[in-house]
């Protein structure tokens, strides 16, 4: 264990936290959501945002805080983009979702949790409310979600938890070489889960925590064809088994989840998902798996 000062940081050092967001096509958004970070009790050493042309960050490219660099469409080449970014005096790095939004308390309390013990490699938080799951909430909603959630129960801790792609911290050092799969194209789909598995090998301890909270607006704008993820749904699971980043068990549950989801709403889908589109794109993929063919890039082109 560690001393640790009153942001995260040794003894008498502020923690070097670098935040990265990978984002395309929402540069309100994007605004939006750099504004609420800069609430934050512990302000990052560097934000990188990472997009594939101006017209994605709008006026995020004026402020001096901000470095934004340029890489082909793809959230986890996005990640990697910011990875090449990050400062080499940096501590933690710290991915958003451009719609995420964190508590203001976030970033000073993983950076605690991450200085108080040096086996912890992987923080993820807790999401109080996930707009992925429905037709997405607004960024009022989200605040008052924040200024609501009551923290009487929020002290603890659950080891062995996958990272969540919209709020997840590494320590620099135990992900130095490390890098996200291209070859899960677009969304990404499972990518965190597949970069925290390698995390895990490498001995870290990965965890979630209560007191590190936060609400994911789930925006549907930017997000890939319903084609293209159902071809990932059913793909990505079976390409991450082969790897040995995600168990036979979790694979088949996973995939079941997902085409057992979308077959049931394609009856009367949400007017917000293209439930069709993905049980196509799970046939797709089905197919390609019943020819051996275990190709997660396909989604690209369906």
């Amino acid at each position: 264990m560690n001393s640790t000062g009153p942001h995260g940081g040794k003894e008498g050092q502020i923690a070097r936290v670098c935040v990265g967001i990978a984002t395309r096509g929402r540069p309100e958004q994007l605004a939006a959501m750099l504004d609420h970070l800069s609430t934050q009790t512990l302000a990052p050493h560097a934000i990188v945002v990472c997009c594939s042309e101006p017209r994605d960050v709008g006026s995020a490219t004026l402020d001096p805080k901000v470095t934004v660099v340029y890489r082909e469409a793809g959230l986890p080449r996005q990640r990697n983009g910011i990875l090449d970014a990050v400062p080499i005096d940096t501590d933690w790095i710290v991915f958003f979702d451009d719609d995420f939004y964190p508590d203001r308390r976030w970033l000073e309390t993983v950076s605690q949790v991450f200085a108080a013990d040096e086996r912890i490699s992987c923080i993820t938080g807790y999401v109080v409310a996930d707009g992925i799951l429905g037709p997405g909430l607004m960024r009022e909603e989200a605040l008052a979600r924040i200024a609501a959630h009551d923290l009487s129960d929020s002290d603890w801790m659950i080891e062995g938890e996958s990272p969540y792609g919209c709020n997840m911290a590494f320590r620099r050092t135990a992900i130095t070489g490390l890098r996200f799969d291209e070859r899960l194209v677009l969304y990404g789909w499972l990518e965190d889960r597949d970069f925290g598995a390698a995390v895990a090998k490498r001995g870290g301890r990965r965890v979630k925590i209560g007191k590190a909270y936060g609400v994911h607006l789930g925006i549907k704008g930017g997000r890939v064809s319903g084609r293209k993820l159902g071809y990932s749904q059913v793909m990505n699971p079976i390409y991450l088994n082969w790897k040995k980043t995600m168990t036979t068990k979790q694979a088949i549950a996973q995939i079941a989840r997902n085409v057992g989801s979308n077959l049931v709403k394609s009856i009367r889908p949400e007017p917000y998902v293209d439930r069709r589109g993905r049980l196509i794109g799970n046939l797709i993929a089905t197919l390609d798996l019943l020819r051996l063919r275990l190709t997660p890039e396909r989604a690209t082109f369906l």
